[in-house]
């Protein structure tokens, strides 16, 4: 619960010194809207002028007031007398050109939803923006909980202690679990310190809920193994970043509160919190490609690919997903592709790679003509320095992209790329912020969508899968998004691959021009490009010819050729009527 407290102050005698006028707390970052109250004051002393003379004597100035003050109120004033003598209408004697009224506090409650930080008064019980109620059980029992009714103890959640030590990995190891989480709640100490106007999207809660999630369906800690965490070490760290990069995320260990830019915030916890998301990222790399196990979920924050050489950004500290490309590569691994799903370009992540044709990055996301942040990303960025066609992005013209337009890229663009280049172990970059109902995103992807992409994804590298958290800040879709992909991963969901799927207009021209671009690269993508021309020609002359089917389902008498109906009948036809 938060409470709002509104100032009012008067400004007096033409002064400022009351001044604090309206400031919005928590709501509006630390703007001041200025509200002024004058009394009138200056306006009194020029009425006073046209009763008396101000340079007369001052004995005959305080026997006029002497007077004046005996008679408060005559039964019987002219207007002259009233205008003339109106501090005889004071209640007392004393001056009031400096009064000032008490000032008023009117405190306004107000709450955040928990599911997406949104803003909503007190007496509203569910959020305005996603319908969560105000005292959700997400953070308890996950996207279980029902979003309509207060926190209820009906799911029973175990609360097992989750083992880290060398002991518990080697006795998981030994009863053959195929898949890993990587977790640990010191990473839930990063965080925001100052809250500005609403909570930050990339808060705790957010490993919170998907736990809480993984707990209720007795995945993790369950049918999942955990394995150990550690602090990535400088040496590892330098294969992706700068000494330069290393040294500013460490030297926010010795502060209360920092920040790397205005939305890429640090505190005293939040180095050891990326070095542990590193460490844990570039194990479970080194563990899946040697065998000990299938695949792994990386359950980490802050997140990483905005993360680049010599930058953090983006709430972005250590670039976990290029950290685990290493790690696979000193594992062993030659050639390493990831995927980046996430709503926003991974600029980091490109910018490592950028010329290194050993790493294939594919990365689907908002673009919109460079006004979606960060702004980089179009079907032209291909690599560099000889590296050119292992970088595809496929940028999204506009917002609402759902599972057709992520399925059909992924059918024609991502996997005859990525079967060409036939990778040793891939990673997801698997920010969930293009999920149906995320506040940044503001796409229309489900959970459905997301285990058909993991699924499709699965074929590749003999099922060597890592996938990593980015981004995603609406609790309910994180949580399910996330739970659905570690089902793939654990065998438990057998999504098949959707026949005929029908993209959008937009989706469809943003992969032809990535095709389009892209088959000078990889040749056998060309086939797939004039099939989808001609039938995007078909569709074109096929929607002229309903429009205009449409514009002649009435079909009105001949004889209103003529007379009064002939202007009527043009209309409807679709012809063009010419006056003589």
């Amino acid at each position: 619960m938060v409470s709002e407290t509104v100032q009012v102050s008067c400004v007096t005698n033409g002064g400022t010194e009351s001044n604090q006028g309206f400031k919005r707390k928590h709501l509006g970052s630390d703007e001041h809207a200025s509200a002024s109250c004058h009394n009138g004051s200056d306006a009194k002393g020029d009425i006073g002028t046209s009763g008396r003379d101000l340079t007369a004597n001052v004995d005959e100035d305080t026997q006029l007031d002497n007077a004046s003050k005996k008679a408060r109120v005559p039964k019987e004033l002219t207007l002259q007398d009233m205008y003339n003598n109106q501090d005889a209408f004071d209640e007392d004697d004393e001056d009031d050109s400096d009064w000032e009224p008490v000032q008023k506090h009117i405190e306004i409650f107000k709450w955040f939803c928990t599911n997406c930080t949104m803003v909503n008064l007190d007496d509203v019980f569910h959020c305005d923006i996603c319908g969560e109620h105000k005292e959700s059980g997400i953070l308890k029992h996950g996207f279980y909980a029902s979003p309509f009714s207060p926190d209820v103890e009906y799911i029973q959640v175990e609360s097992e202690a989750r083992a880290r030590d060398k002991d518990f990995w080697s006795e998981a190891s030994a009863s053959n679990c195929s898949t890993a989480v990587g977790f640990d709640d010191r990473m839930l100490l990063h965080s925001e310190i100052e809250m500005k106007s609403h909570p930050h999207p990339e808060r705790p809660d957010r490993l919170r809920a998907i736990a809480a999630s993984l707990a209720a369906a007795g995945i993790f800690p369950g049918k999942c193994c955990p394995i150990p965490a550690r602090e990535i070490t400088p040496e590892e760290l330098k294969m992706a970043h700068s000494s330069e990069h290393i040294a500013a995320v460490d030297l926010t260990a010795q502060m209360f509160s920092s920040y790397f830019t205005p939305d890429t915030y640090a505190n005293e916890h939040s180095a050891q919190a990326a070095r542990l998301a590193a460490g844990l990222c570039a194990d479970l790399a080194s563990a899946i490609f040697s065998g000990r196990i299938q695949n792994g979920f990386a359950l980490v924050r802050p997140p990483g690919h905005h993360a680049g050489v010599r930058q953090a950004m983006g709430f972005c500290l250590h670039n976990n997903a290029a950290v685990a490309a290493l790690a696979a590569q000193a594992a062993g691994a030659k050639k390493v592709l990831i995927v980046d799903w996430d709503v926003h370009h991974g600029n980091g992540t490109q910018e490592i790679f950028d010329q290194n044709k050993s790493v294939l990055y594919i990365s689907l996301h908002r673009h919109e003509g460079g006004k979606f942040y960060p702004g980089t990303g179009t079907a032209l960025e291909v690599g560099s320095n000889g590296a050119e066609g292992y970088c595809v992005n496929i940028p999204w013209s506009r917002g609402g992209v759902g599972d057709n337009d992520y399925i059909f890229a992924f059918q024609h663009v991502v996997l005859p790329i990525a079967s060409k280049f036939a990778p040793d172990f891939t990673i997801i970059s698997a920010g969930f912020d293009a999920a149906r109902g995320d506040p940044l995103g503001c796409c229309d992807v489900t959970p459905v969508g997301y285990a058909q992409m993991t699924h499709m994804l699965s074929t590749l590298s003999g099922g060597k899968l890592l996938v990593i958290l980015e981004g995603g800040y609406n609790l309910r879709s994180i949580s399910s998004s996330a739970t659905s992909v570690i089902k793939v991963l654990l065998g438990e969901s057998h999504e098949c691959e959707p026949e005929n799927v029908v993209p959008s207009k937009a989706g469809l021209q943003t992969v032809l021009e990535v095709l389009k671009i892209q088959m000078n690269y990889w040749p056998n993508l060309s086939s797939s490009f004039e099939k989808l021309q001609s039938q995007w020609g078909m569709c074109s002359v096929e929607n002229k010819r309903k429009q205009v089917k449409k514009r002649r389902v009435f079909e009105p008498p001949v004889w209103w050729r003529w007379g009064r109906k002939q202007l009527l009948y043009h209309i409807l036809t679709g012809g063009h009527f010419h006056l003589k």
